[in-house]
């Protein structure tokens, strides 16, 4: 074989298998364990205006960076009993939301369970978030807390009631808080490393 097979097919498998971070803590090693998906997640943020550290927070929080988590099925008398809720995928989008968002964009062929199509949809979420109910991209508390109870929800302040959801806005503040401070130490090498001459070429 030769070495330019050899390149191809080392090339064909790794676009076979699915990425899955090591350390999910570290956004810096998330990113540089395959740039596609720091190449995605700037592509979101350049598209809907709305930062990285949050977009990859509210993933953390979602699927742990699970591309095909959904909730688990309640029992009863060890009888699996239906999910309580569509949700699916790496930003665990439900099946109406999804269905806006492809509706809205024209991104038809946009799988739940593909990374790319996922940022892309937790900044578009967050971009109507900020133009329909008027919070900031750059406030991770509050986008969370929209995301997660829908805009109308939201509104009514159901939130309000849920402790425990509070307590994982809070946790989703700081999460993008740290990857902040991290993606400013690697930023730049990321950069490099997405820029090069085979990016360029495909």
């Amino acid at each position: 074989m030769s070495r330019i097979s050899l390149i191809l097919l080392v090339i064909l498998l790794q676009g076979c298998a699915t990425y899955r971070p090591g350390n999910i803590d570290d956004l810096c090693s998330i990113f540089r364990g395959d740039s596609d998906w720091y190449h995605d997640a700037k592509t979101a943020q350049k598209r809907w205006g709305t930062p990285i550290p949050l977009m990859m927070s509210i993933i953390y929080h979602e699927s742990s960076f699970r591309p095909k988590v959904r909730p688990e099925r309640p029992k009863f008398l060890f009888i699996p009993l239906p999910r309580r809720s569509s949700a699916y995928g790496y930003a665990q989008a439900q099946d109406p939301a999804w269905n806006d968002y492809r509706k809205d964009t024209g991104n038809w062929s946009h799988d739940r369970d593909d990374f790319g199509d996922a940022i892309n949809f937790v900044g578009w979420y967050s971009d109507k978030t900020k133009s329909q109910l008027g919070i900031s991209k750059w406030d991770a508390y509050s986008q969370y807390l929209a995301y997660h109870e829908g805009w109308g929800g939201f509104s009514n302040g159901s939130y309000k009631k849920k402790p425990q959801l509070l307590k994982v806005a809070s946790r989703v503040q700081r999460k993008t808080q740290e990857y902040s401070s991290q993606l400013k130490k690697c930023r730049a090498s990321l950069d490099k490393r997405t820029e090069g001459w085979f990016r360029k070429i495909f």
